[in-house]
């Protein structure tokens, strides 16, 4: 994984829904704050209906980022949705000589994914827009993580949690996304994996369906360790006679990995940065639950 020093150049990108550059502001002071010098994507701050810009003019700055030999790091600025529609006409060759960190979440788990078939670690932690909502301590976190200070988490015990522990590279995010990418060739290596999820807005039976096709898929068979992240604003169903943790719990209940309940990471303010594609180890114990990124 890139390590970023003072006054090197981290890129600003909108790939998927629009943005206001007002929306940013506090997040690009916290940025240049910490010595780094933002440099922005040409269509950054355009809007086209829902997204940033067409997907010609999204996909012209990512490819752009993506091949920089000066940018050490992309940055998205928000989620939404439109990776979808960019991400197969992407040309990674140039990213794979000169890898860079890419940082986000929700709709961003699309390119977490296709480079995580590269081998290249990523971050799932707050974008630019959250800045200005997101607890201090996180975003040192995240400061931690650009240079090279990789953090460790402790959470509580959660009722539903499975004790035990697991080695391995952390890959996933959003659910619906990944769900989205199952049967292309960004569908993910799920293999000695530690596989964490999230949602948003989803209802209890569209959650309950993506989890069995990961079960159906084989996916379970084949995981270290499941982390359960936030499922914000997604209703529950009392007519599936179980909660969507409860579901999660019910899915995976035959196997013998660890699994950690209610990680603080997902659609929220508290959203704790997780790097993907490290050596990592969750250990789940009675009274907690410790996530630890080992390189």
């Amino acid at each position: 994984m890139k390590i970023l020093n003072k006054n090197n150049k981290i890129g600003i990108l909108s790939p998927s829904g629009r943005v206001c550059r007002e929306d940013v502001s506090f997040a690009l002071e916290t940025l240049q704050s910490w010595g780094f010098e933002p440099i922005f994507g040409k269509n950054c701050f355009h809007s086209y209906g829902c997204f940033s810009d067409t997907p010609e003019n999204r996909k012209s700055d990512l490819q752009a980022m993506l091949d920089s030999s000066e940018i050490r790091t992309i940055f998205c600025t928000r989620g939404g949705y439109g990776l979808a529609q960019i991400i197969n006409d992407l040309n990674f060759d140039l990213f794979k000589k000169n890898p860079k960190t890419i940082i986000g979440y929700s709709d961003i788990t699309v390119l977490h994914s296709a480079v995580s078939q590269l081998g290249i670690p990523s971050v799932h932690a707050p974008m630019l827009r959250n800045f200005s909502s997101t607890p201090t301590d996180i975003l040192n976190n995240i400061h931690q993580i650009l240079i090279g200070e990789f953090s460790s988490y402790s959470i509580a015990s959660h009722e539903l949690n499975r004790q035990g522990e697991a080695k391995g590279k952390i890959v996933g995010g959003n659910l619906s996304v990944l769900f989205g990418l199952r049967g292309t060739r960004f569908d993910l290596n799920f293999k000695n994996k530690i596989l964490f999820i999230e949602d948003i807005g989803e209802k209890a039976h569209q959650i309950d369906r993506m989890l069995w096709n990961l079960k159906i898929g084989g996916v379970f068979e084949q995981i270290s360790g499941l982390i359960v992240g936030q499922f914000t604003n997604c209703a529950e169903d009392e007519s599936l006679m179980q909660t969507i943790q409860q579901s999660v719990a019910n899915v995976v209940k035959e196997y013998n990995f660890p699994v950690c309940f209610n990680f603080p990471a997902g659609h929220t303010d508290v959203n704790y940065p997780i790097v993907f594609g490290v050596p990592s180890e969750l250990k789940v114990e009675q009274d907690k639950a410790e996530c630890r990124f080992m390189a």
